[in-house]
């Protein structure tokens, strides 16, 4: 029987907190083939697409991400947590379910017009991706999609970046947190 990316991902129980079911890409990541064929997959839907850069959220999206950057002979752009980066940045604050963070990216990492493919492996509540979304935005970027291997539809967050008007791309699904 042929694998799918989702055969790849295994599930680690009551990680980070007791009660939750923590999808770990890392296992996909390690097999050259599962990896290769998330990488292929990510990108399916944007064939023919104009991307000049892609854009990799911290810190799984920055292997996926420079893994698609390199397939397109494109820039990769990393978006950190609050600190990370060197130099001047911009930064976007987002809710969590247990309070604020803060994401950054450096200030001249886009430039106005240029088309953007956002990459992260997991889509829970959406807020991460939603403040990459601003940040590239504030740079006068537009976005082209975004891309995840997992999607953990009771979260909301396909949702959330579809009311902000995003291409939302993802693997496979997982039910419950």
């Amino acid at each position: 029987m042929k694998k799918t990316v989702k055969d790849y991902i295994r599930t680690i129980a009551d990680f980070p907190h007791e009660g939750i079911l923590f999808r770990d890409v890392t296992s996909l990541f390690a097999d050259a083939r599962g990896f290769r064929m998330a990488v292929d997959q990510l990108l399916h839907p944007y064939a023919g697409e104009r991307i000049d850069k892609v854009v990799g959220l911290e810190a799984r999206g920055f292997i996926l991400g420079g893994a698609i950057a390199h397939q397109l002979t494109k820039g990769f752009v990393p978006i950190r947590k609050k600190g990370k980066l060197p130099g001047a940045v911009i930064s976007q604050a987002y809710t969590l379910e247990y309070g604020e963070a803060v994401m950054e990216m450096h200030d001249d990492a886009l430039q106005p017009g240029e088309r953007v493919l956002i990459v992260d492996d997991l889509l829970a509540t959406g807020g991460t991706c939603e403040a990459g979304i601003r940040l590239c935005e504030r740079l006068g970027a537009e976005i082209v999609g975004c891309a995840f291997v997992v999607d953990l539809p009771e979260l909301g967050g396909r949702k959330l970046l579809e009311r902000l008007g995003m291409s939302v791309h993802v693997l496979c699904e997982f039910e419950g947190a």
